[in-house]
């Protein structure tokens, strides 16, 4: 089900009316159903269906609103500013129905693309294969996609009996001989020897959270990223050490730093080819004094500047 952003979401203060040097993001947005040339567009994921069936703390549903909130405050540090930004609601999964939902974000995420550049507000992790069904639309059959993963989970378990947040990457491959994935941040201990079998049977490139300062990892990714033509981005914020985003459904006590996934995130979407990005498992039910959000936000705000740049 589609439904638009209440304007009431997009407040904050106001230190001038018109000068823009002054403004902030709530002073930026602008709030439509239709996209427009050159923009980036911002649409919510409603859901936390894929979490409950993976059995995890629901709540990331609530996610999209409080990032809204969040976001609402931050300055707006960009010359860029009619019709450059705009929020075009949400996508809310009715009941249990999450293929329906995920079909109906990629949608709205193709005609995004048709225009400009799309952020997803999610959502549990489930929220990444409506974001790809989107870049796959609006890009045709033959270009190939590079997946971009920031997580401490490869997401590839079985979905004999049904699909869940932990799914969606072993649906794609299994799917689309055009797609690859390239993960980074995984926990050793927190995922299964059989998963890591299944992303070696996958040929998945992965680098472990202890990995990540190495000049191979860094050659390795922009050598991803070189390879492919459309590259979609997802950070889940459980890669970050639960001490700075404890609101999320699957805490890392030993995760990454919020300055490694921000240095990570700015050389993924500031590459030319990167047309997407999702945020993914905030739960505001688990966070504390709204930190998790926060912290999205600024996440958001970082893709955000680089895709005028």
């Amino acid at each position: 089900m589609y439904k638009k952003t209440d304007s009431k979401v997009w407040q904050g203060r106001i230190d001038h009316d018109t000068d823009h040097s002054y403004f902030r993001y709530h002073q930026t947005v602008q709030l439509a159903t239709k996209t427009m040339p050159g923009m980036v567009g911002l649409i919510g994921f409603v859901c936390d269906e894929g979490v409950r069936r993976n059995n995890g703390r629901v709540g990331a549903k609530d996610a999209p609103l409080a990032l809204r909130k969040q976001l609402s405050t931050l300055p707006w540090r960009n010359d860029v500013h009619v019709n450059s930004l705009i929020d075009l609601g949400d996508i809310i999964c009715e009941g249990h129905e999450l293929e329906q939902a995920q079909r109906e974000l990629g949608d709205k995420v193709s005609d995004i693309l048709t225009n400009g550049k799309a952020i997803v507000l999610g959502g549990g992790h489930e929220t990444l294969y409506g974001q790809y069904l989107g870049v796959r639309k609006a890009v045709g059959p033959d270009s190939s996609i590079g997946l971009l993963n920031i997580d401490a989970h490869f997401d590839m378990r079985s979905y004999d009996k049904q699909t869940s947040s932990g799914t969606m990457f072993k649906q794609i491959l299994d799917e689309d001989p055009n797609a690859h994935y390239f993960v980074c941040g995984i926990q050793q201990y927190g995922n299964t020897t059989a998963l890591f079998d299944t992303a070696a049977q996958y040929d998945v490139q992965y680098f472990l959270d202890e990995q990540l300062d190495s000049s191979q990892f860094t050659k390795d990714l922009h050598d991803f990223m070189n390879a492919h033509d459309v590259l979609l981005v997802t950070l889940c914020m459980d890669v970050i050490n639960a001490a700075e985003a404890p609101g999320v459904s699957a805490p890392s006590p030993f995760g990454l730093s919020a300055l490694k996934v921000r240095d990570i995130l700015r050389q993924m979407v500031s590459h030319k080819n990167t047309v997407s990005f999702s945020i993914c498992e905030v739960n505001p039910s688990l966070d504390v004094n709204n930190q998790t959000a926060k912290l999205g936000a600024y996440f958001i705000n970082e893709v955000i500047m680089n895709s005028f740049e």
